[in-house]
């Protein structure tokens, strides 16, 4: 193929692998729970193991983050992930229920592809190939451009782990002349089953225009509102663990802080006691300018995941070298406030409002650009957590930091790399994805009651109305046309017995 054009290449490539995939998805499909569960073992070890490799990678290939985080996010998708799920039953019979007796029976969806976005590319290949085995699927990769080389490296990676443990022959297979052709090809090809879209706005759309059924999540603006019960010194450390973690490269990273008036100085004293630097007016518009191109919403993805000190190097200004975050004081939402949008690096927003009330409404209108992602709460006031709860996010996290929260690294919520945003942002699910998403979940259900005698039986069925219907059936002469069908050819004896055994039933009914 040497003489194709790259386009024609790949996508040759995609319909050899959705073929392949498709093989080794019949293949493990008849695997017991014991052969699917020490394959995810043998994954789990291996991710773990090329973990720094990995994260070196993504870093050479992105620009984007830090060795060290996306060390550790490889870790929570090998380790901390398969600790978590390790024993659920994903094979046969998973649960049963003894008084309605009904069975629920797990069934593999086939064929998986997985969108990898260039944010977090080899922490959610080992995270994606470790639910998609868990659930007896196959999976395919699409690799985003940008990190097309660290992406093939995790899959290959995760696929020989998984062979050495007895799975089929390319169970987790990549492209690696990755274009927009190919990932369009595996899109639609007949041999996918269901695809995860973990990406920008345009290739979740896209997955959800394909045909098939297809897992995609939006983009998040998660406000992290510092409420005047909470302790400050702790919550500041959260929001910035967080949101300088992998230099704010996960989705569920804090975008903005709010905080009240009377606890605004505490706030401001330890956000630069902790490594936060509060913008002068002309550098924060230099640093929006520089973000967000033409006044547009998009972050510009040259500054995606990177140090403050480069943001601030570009701009024009120079910070410390302790310096963690870089804050921008904001008036509004929206037009002339681009800090008011997603930005997946190391720069928040920053307001200050009278109460809880104006915080609320404050959060709705920055969430209406990330909407039912993420929502940060730090407060020691239960009554709070309540009201924020009706938020339009589909994660509250309480006292806890986005990143590491949303995740689930840092709360009991399943440990994903790809965040259900609800139907309000444009997702078919609003949880953290897990295996049971990849499931197809058949039921059994044994007979409770006697089909033939349900409406005697049902004490709840009453209505004396029918009585008359009846009555009238009695009497040949008022039939309808339709018993006058069913009873022309009878004999009399026949229609005898059945004018007796209608008068009995209503003679017990009037009983």
């Amino acid at each position: 193929m040497e003489n194709f054009d790259k386009d024609l290449r790949s996508i040759q490539e995609a319909r050899d692998l959705a073929r392949a995939g498709h093989q080794a998805a019949v293949d493990i499909s008849t695997f017991s729970q014991e052969q699917i569960d020490a394959i995810l073992k043998a994954m789990s070890i291996a991710g773990e193991k090329h973990a720094v490799e990995l994260a070196q990678l993504a870093v050479e290939d992105t620009g984007f983050g830090n060795v060290a985080d996306k060390t550790y996010k490889n870790h929570a998708a090998a380790t901390l992930l398969y600790e978590q799920i390790k024993d659920e039953k994903t094979v046969g019979i998973i649960s049963k229920d003894t008084e309605l007796k009904t069975m629920d029976v797990a069934e593999p969806v086939g064929l998986v592809m997985g969108i990898v976005p260039s944010t977090n590319p080899t922490s959610t290949v080992i995270f994606k190939s470790m639910i998609a085995l868990k659930a007896r699927n196959a999976i395919v990769f699409a690799p985003h451009p940008a990190a097309a080389k660290c992406t093939f490296r995790a899959a290959e990676i995760m696929n020989e782990a998984a062979k050495s443990a007895g799975a089929p022959d390319n169970i987790i297979t990549c492209v690696s002349n990755s274009t927009m052709g190919s990932t369009n090809e595996l899109m639609h090809a007949k041999e996918v089953k269901l695809i995860i879209a973990t990406g920008g706005p345009g290739m979740v759309k896209a997955a959800y225009s394909s045909g098939k059924p297809a897992i995609g999540v939006g983009a998040g603006n998660s406000p992290s509102y510092i409420e005047r019960s909470a302790d400050v010194k702790e919550s500041v450390s959260q929001i910035i663990a967080s949101k300088s973690f992998d230099y704010g490269t996960i989705c569920a990273s804090e975008q903005s802080i709010i905080c009240e008036k009377c606890n605004k100085d505490e706030v401001v004293s330890e956000l630069e006691k902790q490594g936060g630097y509060f913008m002068d007016d002309a550098e924060t518009e230099a640093v929006c300018n520089l973000l967000f191109k033409n006044g547009g919403h998009a972050m510009d993805a040259k500054f995606v995941g990177r140090s403050p000190q480069v943001i601030s190097k570009a701009a024009g200004f120079e910070v410390p070298a302790d310096t963690k975050i870089l804050i921008g004081k904001q008036s509004g939402v929206g037009e002339g406030n681009p800090l008011s949008y997603e930005k997946l690096t190391t720069v928040l927003a920053f307001y200050v409002v009278e109460d809880w009330k104006e915080a609320c409404q404050l959060s709705i209108e920055l969430l209406q650009n990330g909407i039912g992602h993420t929502m940060n709460l730090h407060t020691n006031r239960e009554d709070i957590v309540l009201k924020f709860a009706a938020k339009p996010a589909s994660r509250i996290l309480v006292n806890t930091g986005g990143s590491q929260g949303g995740t689930g690294i840092s709360t009991g919520l399943p440990i994903s790399f790809t965040l259900g945003c609800g139907t309000c942002g444009g997702s078919s699910v609003s949880e953290n994805v897990s295996p049971k998403h990849l499931l197809n979940i058949k039921k059994v259900a044994f007979g409770l009651k006697d089909v033939t005698t349900l409406a005697e039986d049902d004490k709840s069925f009453n209505h004396p109305e029918l009585k008359d219907v009846v009555k009238k059936c009695v009497n040949k002469t008022q039939c309808d046309s339709s018993l006058e069908h069913v009873t022309k050819d009878m004999s009399d004896k026949e229609l005898k017995v059945l004018t007796e055994l209608v008068r009995k039933t209503l003679s017990e009914m009037n009983a």
